[in-house]
Parts: structure tokens; C-alpha cells; sequence
């Protein structure tokens, strides 16, 4: 049997295992949170190097991305460089090419149609996403100045994300992750904000951990795109009137894993490290999987 393990910035309150079997192989998939603590996730890193079969990183991204460019997150990096011999990756090889793919499927099936406003929390995190959106004809909200530096300036154009992008990413990748992105605690209890946002969007999609921590009390009608679920985030958000989820990756006993996880459980499944995977690799195995995204009616 194989063994991922993913190992998360995120509240260990979130931790999860379970044992699935694709393409003929059992895997052990499971989750470990520290907490916010950067100390902890390299320790636990270190631990598991060369014991298991791949790696995640999760609430954490090693490299952000707009208009072809790379940005690297220090870190990010630093999680990345504690592992020496097991295969490691953030989710960015699958958030390029599952997520667009799951992007043209909703259009194709008509759950999502040309002209539907979608508020993308973070394009620099999701670029796979944000293209496909703008390509399938939505009219997208960027939420990149607002989310992630509190700046409360909406972008509409992908090209004024990649300018700016030029110019911020580069201070923002050596601030300390948990300045621009929930760990720990935070991603525990939502603090309702930029409400009119919300309000704008007939779609509200991308990292849920940003979605979650400025979750307003109502969202009626919405339709939430996004990856990692668990049962009590379902929950929560059918409460608040949301219409229906749709998550890119799989669900597998109850909860929705990250693309790290799903993008780790591809390397292992190759037997190839993070830097030798290629997009085509990826695409063979979600055509092989058959993988689309999961749609579940809330309201």
C-alpha cells in the first residue's frame, strides 16, 4: 500500500485518513495540520522524508503565479528544501490542469453559462482557474488586493493582475505566509467581511480557506467553486443559504482532500519527483481516473 501524507499550515482540527484504491492501487491518504506553526510542518517533514511514498504541501503555496511568471514564496521554500528524498508538491501542477479542466466541464454542462459573475478570491494562486473563467466567457471579479492584503479594490482583468503581480509578488513571496493567508486558528471561526463582494458574485470560487474565514451570513443562491471541504464546512454553508458546491478534486469519505494531496497521490502513482511530472502526465491520469468535479444541491 502506498502512503501520502499531506502536512498543512492549516488547524489540525481538520485532519483526516483514508484508504482508496485508483487504478488498481490501495492508498493511504491522510492529512496532518500544525497549527500556523512553520517549525512544526518542517519538523514533521523531516519525520516523515523517505518513510512515505509522497508528499503534500497544504496552506501553503512554494510558488504564486500570474501571466506565465513564477513567484517564489520563501516560505514555501523552506517547507520544500526540509524534504530530501520523497517526492514533495504544493497542488499547483493540478490547480493548472485539473482545475481547468473542472473549469470547462461546469460551462460544458451548463452548470456554470457565459456572462455568470464569479468572485475568484485569489487569481495568483488559481491562474489555471482564473484563465479558464475568463476563456468560458464569465465576468470575473479578482479578489487578489482584497483578500490577501486587505485592500478592498477589485480586479477585472487578468492583464492588471499580471502587472500588478510584477511589482507586489515579489515583496509579498518573503512576507511571513500567515500575513496574506488563514493558518491555524484563523481558518476555524468566520469573520464576516467584504460583504458587498460576496453580494456581487453569482459564483463565489477559489481557496476555501479565504472564502470561509469572510464567509457572510448569507448566501442565497450562490454557487461556491472551490477544493478542500469537509462535512462541517458543508454544513455551514448550506445554513447560509449557499445553492450548491462544487469541488475540483474528489471526495473521498465525506471530505473533499486538497490538490497537494491529489497532485502527491500522482507522483506516487508515476514514480516520478514534482520537477519530472508534466501536465500531459497529469491530464492522462484525470482522463484515466475519469475525474470531474463533485456537485452536491445545497438549497
Amino acid at each position: 500500500m502506498k502512503k501520502v501524507v499531506s502536512v498543512s499550515l492549516g488547524s489540525s482540527r481538520r485532519d483526516h485518513t483514508a484508504e482508496v484504491e485508483l487504478l488498481g492501487e490501495r492508498f493511504l491518504i491522510s492529512r496532518k495540520g500544525t497549527d500556523g506553526s512553520l517549525e512544526r510542518a518542517i519538523s514533521l517533514l523531516k519525520e516523515l522524508d523517505g518513510k512515505v511514498d509522497a508528499i503534500g504541501l497544504g496552506g501553503i503555496d512554494v510558488y504564486l503565479v500570474a501571466g506565465g511568471k513564477k513567484y517564489p514564496v520563501r516560505d514555501g521554500l523552506k517547507l520544500l528544501r526540509a524534504v530530501k528524498h520523497t517526492p514533495v508538491c504544493d497542488g499547483s501542477g493540478l490547480k493548472h490542469t485539473l482545475e481547468r479542466e473542472a473549469v470547462k466541464y461546469l460551462f460544458r454542462e451548463g452548470i456554470m453559462y457565459p456572462g455568470q459573475k464569479v468572485l475568484l478570491v485569489s487569481a495568483v494562486d488559481r491562474f489555471g482557474m482564473a484563465e479558464a473563467l475568463v476563456e468560458e466567457g464569465a465576468r470575473v471579479c479578482f479578489g487578489d488586493l482584497i483578500f490577501a492584503l486587505g485592500i478592498p479594490i477589485p480586479l477585472y482583468s487578468l492583464r492588471t493582475v499580471a502587472f500588478l503581480a510584477h511589482f507586489i509578488l515579489p515583496v509579498v513571496g518573503i512576507l511571513p505566509f500567515q500575513w496574506i493567508y488563514p493558518t491555524g486558528k484563523k481558518q476555524e471561526a468566520p469573520k464576516p467581511k467584504y460583504e458587498r463582494f460576496f453580494a456581487w458574485g453569482e459564483v463565489i470560487a477559489g481557496d476555501f480557506h479565504y472564502i470561509r474565514r469572510y464567509l457572510p451570513p448569507r448566501l442565497e443562491g450562490k454557487i461556491i467553486l472551490t477544493n478542500t471541504t469537509t462535512v462541517e464546512d458543508e454544513a455551514l454553508l448550506r445554513e447560509r443559504g449557499a445553492r450548491m458546491l462544487v469541488t475540483t478534486t474528489p471526495v473521498i469519505e465525506g471530505r473533499s482532500f486538497g490538490t497537494n494531496v491529489l497532485e502527491a497521490v500522482f507522483l506516487a502513482i508515476l514514480g516520478k519527483r514534482w520537477e519530472e511530472a508534466r501536465p500531459e502526465e497529469y491530464l492522462e491520469l484525470i482522463r484515466r481516473l475519469n475525474l470531474t468535479p463533485t456537485v452536491r444541491v445545497l438549497n
